[in-house]
């Protein structure tokens, strides 16, 4: 009788555990908007580091007697790095909708050197501010529950990466945002606006000041070839890691960590956690299909370049045009992962990568 009521539907959760788990998430959302959203992430990097390190640590004197199995990694990874206090379904996801709301209710908080809208601007830290710390508090319990209701039906990609992106899409419809925007060029695939820095057209017939017709995610990585080249190299490197450490998450977590420089103004750093995540599963895939090193090492560059192509095609349809972040490698990861969990499941690949499927 008392395990009945304590259940909750569909989860599989003890109610206990999932009010842990909600109010640690409200906490996670809010802390978000109150670091930023990239800064967030960037220590969903250094979390995921530790995890990974500790798990390889573990892996490496499991045989010595040091300490007995699974007392020295405790789910760092899992719990932290992917839960409620940097998991990016929860702080980045946080964080961005916390940016969203403020673009719409302070846009006079706008950084003077930012060339986009407000709204965008996921670097931003908000401190303290009550509502806009709440906004992040309701976003990161959502993106806890669309993800854990993801998990329990079975749907086969990283719902972490699909609730970022599911999450991103409701602030937008939350705030008054539209879902693609006004399309600048000749085609929504068109950046050539931003190259020309022509303004966005105003309603009565001027522009609208400070805001440029199209917004490329990254203004030093949009560009189709050069997107393909760093996609091939994290792919390798990320594919190298793992045939190194057999950790699919570390190549993700040295990327995620590599964003505290974007963070801190250095041009032309590249994002490469989807690109590193992807090149480390097609390794994965690969090794059990071929086994050859060199040639899960080339697997995992061409799963690399793929991601980086499909996170380049989110960022013109659903970036470049609306007044809000939506995560073009979160939209890259959860693409990519559901062909893999769909091509798994009808028998096509020997397994998902890191998917539980």
């Amino acid at each position: 009788m008392n395990g009945l009521v304590l259940q909750i539907p569909i989860l599989g959760m003890e109610f206990e555990a999932f009010a842990v788990l909600l109010i640690a998430a409200l906490a996670g959302g809010a802390f978000g908007a109150a670091l930023g959203a990239l800064p967030s992430f960037v220590f969903t990097g250094f979390v995921v580091f530790l995890g990974e390190g500790l798990l390889i640590l573990e892996g490496a004197i499991g045989g010595l007697d040091v300490v007995p199995s699974g007392e020295l990694a405790t789910g760092v990874t899992e719990t932290i790095g992917f839960g409620p206090v940097t998991g990016p379904h929860i702080a980045f996801a946080g964080g961005v909708a916390a940016t969203a709301y403020a673009g719409r209710k302070y846009p006079e908080m706008e950084p003077n050197d930012w060339d986009y809208h407000f709204g965008k601007d996921i670097l931003y830290a908000f401190g303290t501010k009550p509502d806009i710390l709440a906004v992040g508090a309701v976003f990161g319990a959502l993106g806890m529950l669309i993800t854990q209701g993801l998990d329990a039906v079975g749907f086969p990609t990283d719902n972490i990466a699909l609730s970022v992106v599911a999450t991103a899409f409701l602030a937008r419809l939350a705030f008054g945002y539209p879902i693609v925007g006004r399309v600048g060029g000749s085609s929504i695939l068109d950046m050539s606006p931003f190259e020309r820095e022509e303004m966005r057209v105003a309603a009565d017939g001027g522009t609208e000041s400070d805001r440029l017709a199209t917004e490329p995610w990254l203004p030093h990585q949009y560009e189709w070839a050069g997107v393909t080249a760093i996609g091939i190299v994290g792919g390798i490197l990320g594919g190298f890691i793992w045939l190194q450490t057999g950790s699919i998450f570390l190549g993700y977590a040295i990327s995620a960590m590599s964003l505290l420089f974007l963070n801190l103004g250095v041009e032309k750093i590249p994002v490469t956690h989807h690109i590193t995540l992807l090149g480390s599963t097609g390794a994965v895939i690969a090794a059990a299909a071929i086994g050859s090193e060199p040639i899960v090492l080339l697997v995992a560059g061409a799963f690399g370049a793929i991601s980086a192509l499909i996170g380049e095609l989110s960022q013109r349809v659903f970036y470049s045009h609306s007044g809000t972040h939506v995560d073009p490698p979160a939209m890259a990861i959860a693409a990519f992962m559901l062909v893999l969990g769909v091509l798994y499941l009808a028998g096509l690949l020997p397994n998902a990568g890191y998917l539980g499927l």
